[in-house]
């Protein structure tokens, strides 16, 4: 029986014991490594190369889905399962786009999670309860950003595209109610900077202003509560 090595990545101690319980019941399953926040997440990843990664898509530092799309970049052969409370159809988009092998819903049961690693931890994609080899994926990803891209976008395929690490830098000091001014100080780029990288945040999230912008970042999970508070 092929071994699969496993990490689990959430900043709540009680659903990751959890989840390690229900993993560690398994004779195929080793978890090799727990992990509470984004970027601690991929130094474990580089470090240990598992399988897979079982990522909470809300964590601290950098958020689940730009640990995905940074695994993506450096080619690191682990298989990303993003876990959330935040289930849309744009989101599942943003997820699959940035490199995820899965998108599940957190309270998913345990049975499904299991069978979920086991496909993608073989090179499959889990889509609700589809599975996909890489050409399936793609023209599901056709399919689903036809069906939801605003027509103004005109095939604007990078609307679905996540967020850029410093765009996602600068949302999160935007949903601090920080100008742009105060922004440009505090990452010690230019104003103008800052003002072209509101407009391409705006542009991709298909929102009218800031305020929108940083309701959209909440309501997905990409921006913690308590970042707003620091």
């Amino acid at each position: 029986m092929e071994t699969i090595t496993i990490i689990v990545v959430d900043d709540h101690p009680l659903f990751r014991e959890g989840v390690r319980n229900v993993l560690d019941a398994e004779e195929d399953f080793v978890v090799v490594q727990e992990s509470i926040s984004g970027d601690q997440a991929l130094q474990y990843v580089r470090e240990l190369q598992p399988r897979v990664a079982l990522i909470d898509v809300n964590l601290p530092n950098m958020n689940g889905i730009q640990v995905t799309r940074q695994i993506l970049s450096e080619r690191l052969d682990t298989a990303v399962v993003l876990l959330t409370a935040y289930d849309d159809v744009e989101q599942v988009l943003h997820a699959f786009r940035a490199g995820a092998s899965a998108y599940c819903s957190k309270d998913i049961e345990a049975g499904k999670l299991l069978d979920i690693i086991r496909h993608v931890a073989r090179g499959f994609y889990v889509v609700g309860d589809q599975v996909y080899d890489r050409d399936g994926l793609e023209e599901w990803l056709s399919l689903g950003v036809e069906t939801v891209r605003r027509p103004h976008l005109d095939g604007d395929i990078e609307a679905f595209t996540p967020l850029s690490p410093r765009e996602m830098e600068i949302l999160q000091y935007v949903t601090r109610g920080m100008s742009n001014k105060e922004i440009a100080s505090r990452l010690g780029i230019s104003h103008q900077t800052v003002k072209n990288h509101m407009t391409a945040i705006l542009h991709k999230l298909d929102v009218e202003d800031r305020t929108q912008a940083a309701v959209y970042a909440l309501r997905h999970g990409w921006v913690r509560l308590q970042d707003t508070r620091k």
